[in-house]
């Protein structure tokens, strides 16, 4: 049964915004853009899927990448049904023994739409991941404390990293990149998502492969390691790049979804605020290593280091059709969701830009004893 994207509703669904809203969610990062959801529409809610087929069985093996992709996608369709003037509702997890339905999200009573909504709406199809090197300017202390208070709504911790913990950081990250390109696993996975065979629609394009390093001094993942015959130019990056590293309070798939819902909104935050941003995933995806960047005085868990800065634009990624992520309408009957497992997340749940509480840890730093000594 084909499900009519565009149809109006008079009893509380979304109608014509449906597949504003829908675009919006297939709109967000994911691992290696592997796009792992699906979306299943009902009467008056839409399931947020995972795509197990898409799950990356060597660098991901917990799934916890899907997790946090499921979880950008699901902080897009809150946006979008916000600024479509209605309070999203959202429940993560709603079947424990459906382990593939990561969340459900229903339009709820109209309310206002903030400018705040509308400007984190306009930058989903804006925001990219940008492999390029940045301009040699610093990000401002008060935009970086906006993207923390961005994480905070999500219940996340963004830290930056200072100028001792830098060079730490980049070089766990270079060091997990070279363990990658020895494993004839990995290259066999990256082979998977980087070769063209048109009309893909899914995937790392060349376009998006980003020069080379020169000296590897920014550890970017090298996307081109299995495609040799494309060239591509050496340059220099920007000699201090700006990092932080998101935390989240719990390391499972409900912590991981909500850990992805504040990667996106402060990427969005980042991408209105004209800033650039670069995942730099592959510590993260070694256990070895990621441990290394745990907080245990808070425990919280390591979910994301990021690269920030100023610089050139960079291509967009392409995505499938919309109507290959939607799967038969779901049987139309009422939810009867119990009210404590309803949180509302509407603009609320959006916030301002650099109004509530800024996470006042110290920065990430490495302090010359432990495992990083």
């Amino acid at each position: 049964m084909n499900v009519d994207l565009g149809r109006r509703t008079d009893d509380g669904g979304l109608g014509a915004a449906l597949p504003d809203c829908l675009s919006a969610a297939i709109a967000a990062p994911s691992i290696h853009n592997t796009q792992p959801w699906r979306f299943r529409v009902a009467e008056h809610h839409i399931d947020v899927l995972a795509d197990l087929t898409r799950r990356l069985d060597v660098v991901d093996k917990a799934s916890r990448e899907l997790y946090l992709s499921l979880g950008a996608a699901v902080l897009n369709l809150r946006v979008a049904i916000a600024a479509h003037g209605r309070a999203p509702i959202m429940r993560l997890l709603p079947d424990a023994g459906k382990t593939e339905l990561v969340a459900r999200i229903a339009p709820g009573a109209a309310q206002h739409r903030s400018e705040t909504t509308r400007l984190l709406a306009r930058a989903i199809p804006q925001r990219r991941t940008n492999r390029r090197p940045f301009f040699a300017i610093g990000v401002p202390p008060e935009v970086i404390a906006e993207l923390q208070a961005a994480a905070a709504i999500e219940g996340a911790r963004l830290v930056p990293v200072d100028a001792t913990g830098r060079d730490a950081v980049l070089g766990i990250v270079r060091t997990a990149e070279m363990l990658r390109r020895r494993d004839p696993a990995y290259r066999q996975e990256l082979a998977n998502w980087t070769i063209e065979v048109p009309p893909r629609r899914d995937g790392i394009p060349p376009a998006a492969y980003g020069p080379w390093s020169a000296l590897e001094s920014i550890p970017l993942r090298d996307f081109g390691l299995v495609q040799p015959a494309r060239h591509r130019t050496t340059v220099s990056f920007e000699p201090e790049p700006t990092l932080a590293i998101l935390y989240s309070a719990g390391d499972g798939p409900e912590q991981w979804l909500r850990a992805g819902q504040a990667l996106e909104r402060l990427w969005l935050t980042a991408t209105v605020r004209g800033l650039a941003t670069t995942l730099m995933t592959q510590p993260l995806e070694i256990p070895q290593l990621r441990s290394l960047f745990h907080d245990r005085d808070r425990g919280q868990a390591a979910q994301a280091i990021l690269r920030f800065g100023y610089g050139p634009p960079a291509p967009p990624s392409p995505r499938r059709p919309l109507e290959s992520f939607v799967m038969d309408h779901a049987p139309a009957a009422r939810t009867g969701w119990p009210s404590e497992a309803i949180r509302p997340v509407g603009t609320p749940r959006i916030g301002t830009f650099g109004s509530g509480p800024v996470p006042s840890g110290p920065t990430w730093r490495h302090s010359g004893s432990g495992p990083m000594g």
